[in-house]
């Protein structure tokens, strides 16, 4: 059997909410009455496998790349971290972080693991990252 109707490396879908400036961020795919759209995660269990490549307003085509392990990429990073450190969601909880990632933090709780920092990064950077789909991490107390 051939794969037929597949594509590579960035592609245009419509926006799910004005993603104006958002470059950078995680996107979750998802639906409006059976058409594909994007939006910045809602929850820090989202499946945010879509880096925006280029933002646009609510209803406009953007560009996403699919998070893949053999390219690395550049995520708008919260905090600070470390070549080798695991990255997960921002806390969706502060509007202003939804997308971002974050070093896996210590408190307990579950989170996904969606990439390796391949560089020293400070916040608000777009940091290197190597996509991994480590899955869910549980930290315990």
């Amino acid at each position: 059997m051939s794969q037929t109707n597949t594509r590579v490396g960035d592609f245009r879908v419509l926006a799910g909410a004005d993603l104006t400036g958002m470059e950078d961020r995680l996107v979750v795919m998802g639906q409006d009455t059976g058409v594909a759209e994007v939006a910045l995660p809602a929850a820090n269990s989202d499946f945010a496998l879509y880096v925006l490549t280029e933002g646009g307003l609510d209803g406009e085509l953007v560009a996403v790349r699919p998070l893949q392990p053999d390219r690395n990429v550049r995520l708008a990073l919260k905090g600070m971290c470390n070549p080798g450190d695991v990255l997960v969601l921002a806390d969706v909880a502060t509007a202003a972080d939804k997308g971002k990632v974050r070093v896996l933090p210590a408190v307990a709780g579950t989170y996904r693991g969606l990439g390796i920092a391949e560089q020293v990064g400070v916040d608000g950077q777009a940091v290197l990252v190597r996509p991994a789909m480590i899955g869910n991490i549980t930290v315990a107390q």
